[in-house]
């Protein structure tokens, strides 16, 4: 039997760089091949197995519901959450940590699109190297100054991390896709001061305890008009 895992769509910020375009559409709403970024999503996990899922909201966030509303699972309850005031990447995670349950969990920014299984991220966590609390996907990126850029071991372990440097030394990206346990959430709980944002203020403070799994399919940050008509062309079909 598989263990079960519950995911964290984090799909409630503004999309500020993606204006004009979501100037009156939330930003995981944005189709790509035809569906929206949030029901690709949604459609990914339920395949995998996913138990449940929890998506915070925000900006627009009557359009989110409306969604939710004519997307139907016979086997994943869905969930929202309303943030007045957005909470951070790291503090959306840590004021819904009992969602989780013992479960294994995942954490998802789901303004990203993903051509590649779920199922293949969960199986690389599950063989992680004992050392290591959180699991972070990791993609091959033209455009490294815009991305959070990764330095690994022999193990893929992450030893390094440089957010949106100039001249970064690499282009393999943290996709901010990530897996873990309750271990995990307990050395979150620990940190002072309370971490709101995870690339700056989590994954630094894990170095040597993160390991990573490349995909070499497409994955994209749908953050800027021209990464949207990439991966529009990329993403025709549903994947």
């Amino acid at each position: 039997m598989t263990q079960p895992f519950r995911a964290l769509l984090l799909a409630a910020g503004l999309g500020t760089r993606l204006r004009p375009i979501t100037l009156q559409k939330p930003k995981c709403l944005v189709p790509i091949g035809g569906e929206p970024l949030l029901g690709r999503w949604l459609r990914k996990l339920d395949l995998a197995g996913c138990d449940a899922v929890l998506i915070n909201t925000c900006y627009l966030a009557e359009q989110v519901e409306a969604f939710l509303l004519s997307w139907q699972s016979s086997r994943m309850n869905v969930q929202t959450v309303h943030e007045p005031e957005l909470l951070g990447t790291a503090g959306t995670l840590i004021a819904n940590q009992k969602f989780f349950n013992g479960a294994t969990g995942l954490l998802i920014h789901a303004d990203n699109a993903m051509a590649g299984d779920v199922q293949d991220f969960l199986a690389a966590h599950h063989e992680r190297q004992r050392c290591c609390q959180l699991t972070m996907l990791t993609f091959n990126t033209n455009t490294p100054s815009s991305c959070g850029i990764v330095e690994t071991d022999q193990q893929q372990v992450v030893q390094a991390f440089h957010e949106k440097l100039v001249e970064p030394p690499g282009n393999t990206a943290n996709g901010a896709l990530y897996a873990f346990e309750q271990d995990f959430l307990d050395h979150l709980n620990l940190m002072t001061p309370i971490p709101s944002d995870f690339s700056t203020e989590v994954i630094p403070k894990f170095l040597g305890r993160i390991q990573s799994w490349h995909t070499h399919q497409p994955y994209l940050d749908i953050g800027t008009p021209q990464s949207l008509t990439i991966a529009q062309k990329l993403l025709r079909e549903r994947q």
